[in-house]
């Protein structure tokens, strides 16, 4: 007896969305663009991209803050791209006329461990002011509606912007140029400069310490701990609050880095470079996935790859249209981001 033909069954591995194809689409006119690009332009093309690698160094570090903090409070702390305001202020202090007097030149031996006191200055700095905004304006709303806290931190940013522009004022201020810019390498119009391998050369071991911290050490796994369950932590005998302030020193001890770095490395500052770079950054948290410090990593980089190509290739005021656009997109796709996982929400 014949039987009715069963009609192929598709594996669900296999089957597209309509969402999917767009978003395949989308990410294979981006590559055809860049090839094209690196065909036409091949040295410019990779000049382009060091920038942006560089550039995405520098807001990788500020990010990693906003997602420790948001990994283990749930907390957007908006007031972060001030601390690293502060921190740049303070880098400017310490290394200019105020106190270092560091100028083009000098010599290494003089330098260097100037430049290494002037970061701890920054990073014990940034770190402190932290911690007392975390217990100044949010210990206390812990456990209050998620809509108090958010509140709060926006206006724990307005004082320090504030701050900030009383201490330096509303224009920019000079930063002493001290940092090499000899070339490292120059290759077939490809040109590599002293102060650009600098920023990686701090980075990369930073973040390398910051994840050895937060998974191999004892503090780490309290802090781990906390951001799982923070009631089980208690009961375990961790001690929360100083979990979460350590949390917020490390936070800010990331952006007094950042902060030290781009004052070099940009040679200027301003009193509201914090609400702009800390958006920028913020955005880097997310799109690589907030809470996750490999997907902050890996979101500043392509943020600062992303607007590299713009204004190197593009019209540089749409910049910023082309950074939200690409982060919209890839939350449609991936709400979580790029590395983030969906977790239950406490």
């Amino acid at each position: 007896m014949a039987t009715e033909a069963q009609p192929l069954a598709i594996p669900a591995a296999f089957r597209l969305s309509v969402t999917s194809v767009f978003g395949i689409s989308l990410v294979a006119l981006l590559l055809a663009w860049l090839g094209i690009n690196f065909y036409k332009t091949p040295a410019d093309f990779i000049q382009i991209f060091l920038i942006g690698f560089t550039l995405g160094a520098l807001y990788a570090l500020i990010a990693l803050g906003y997602t420790l903090v948001y990994g283990i409070l749930e907390l957007i702390n908006f007031a972060h791209g001030d601390v690293f305001m502060l921190g740049s202020m303070m880098a400017v202090t310490v290394v200019g006329t105020t106190l270092f007097n560091l100028h083009q030149g000098e010599a290494w031996y003089v330098l260097w461990p100037l430049v290494i006191v002037a970061l701890l200055i920054c990073m014990a700095f940034c770190g402190g002011l932290n911690v007392t905004v975390e217990l100044i304006a949010y210990r206390r709303l812990r456990h209050a509606p998620r809509l108090a806290p958010l509140i709060t931190a926006i206006g724990a940013s307005f004082i320090l912007q504030n701050i900030g522009l009383a201490w330096k004022g509303p224009n920019y201020v000079q930063t002493a140029s001290v940092l090499p810019t000899g070339t490292v390498f120059s290759t077939h119009g490809v040109e590599y400069t002293w102060e650009k391998l600098i920023v990686l050369i701090v980075t990369t071991p930073v973040l390398l310490i910051l994840v050895w911290l937060v998974q191999r050490t004892r503090q780490g796994k309290a802090m781990r701990a906390v951001a799982q369950d923070t009631d089980a932590a208690a009961m375990m005998g961790i001690n929360v609050n100083r979990t979460i302030s350590f949390t917020f020193l490390i936070a800010g001890a990331l952006a007094g880095v950042a902060g030290l770095l781009y004052a070099l490395y940009a040679g200027s500052v301003r009193f509201d470079q914090g609400f702009q770079l800390g958006l920028i950054a913020f955005t880097a948290a997310v799109f690589g996935g907030i809470g996750n410090i490999q997907g902050a990593a890996l979101g500043g980089l392509m943020i600062g790859l992303v607007r590299a190509f713009s204004n190197g290739y593009l019209r540089a005021e749409w910049t910023d249209v082309w950074i939200f656009a690409i982060l919209i997109l890839v939350l449609v796709f991936r709400p979580t981001g790029l590395l983030g996982m969906r977790v239950p929400e406490k």
